[in-house]
């Protein structure tokens, strides 16, 4: 799989968007409705990336800027947002790749931390980060409350 850092708007990356926000729907009833902007994942403030098989886009993730926020969230963290593989290719490892390289790229940025936020309807999802070194942690944003939604953190920071 070939990775591209790609602007929020990429015809491609709205495609994979729109195909995440539809596996929402299926396995939750709604679309995620955490508020993004397309700048927050310009850099420096965040990244997005698309995979591509063959030239056919086919996986994304993306990570934001995020430091203290009074609550559970640290100086230095970066969110992970829009983690998804198409169902056509999914099986091959490609979120691993996705995820590794949103861990090098936020840690190249200066970010100590990932934190994330994923859902109990998404064992494959939870699966992925804890056997990637990722923790439970405290909730934060919009989905703080909802008994549904599990958060995981991973230090960058090299020991």
């Amino acid at each position: 799989m070939q990775i591209k850092v790609v602007p929020y708007d990429d015809p491609d990356a709205q495609k994979l968007i729109a195909e995440v926000q539809q596996e929402y729907v299926v396995r939750y009833g709604s679309a995620d409705a955490t508020v993004v902007r397309a700048e927050e994942f310009a850099p420096p403030l965040g990244l997005f990336v698309v995979g591509y098989l063959d030239g056919v886009p086919v996986a994304t993730g993306a990570w934001r800027v995020r430091d203290a926020d009074g609550g559970h969230l640290l100086d230095g963290d970066a969110e992970i947002k829009r983690m998804y593989v198409s169902a056509t290719a999914r099986g091959r490892g490609l979120a691993r790749a996705v995820l590794a390289e949103l861990e090098s790229t936020a840690r190249a940025a200066g970010r100590r931390r990932m934190v994330l936020e994923t859902g109990t309807k998404q064992p494959e999802a939870i699966a992925l980060y804890e056997s990637s070194g990722y923790t439970p942690m405290s909730g934060f944003g919009y989905y703080a409350d909802e008994p549904d939604s599990r958060y995981f953190s991973k230090s960058l920071v090299e020991d």
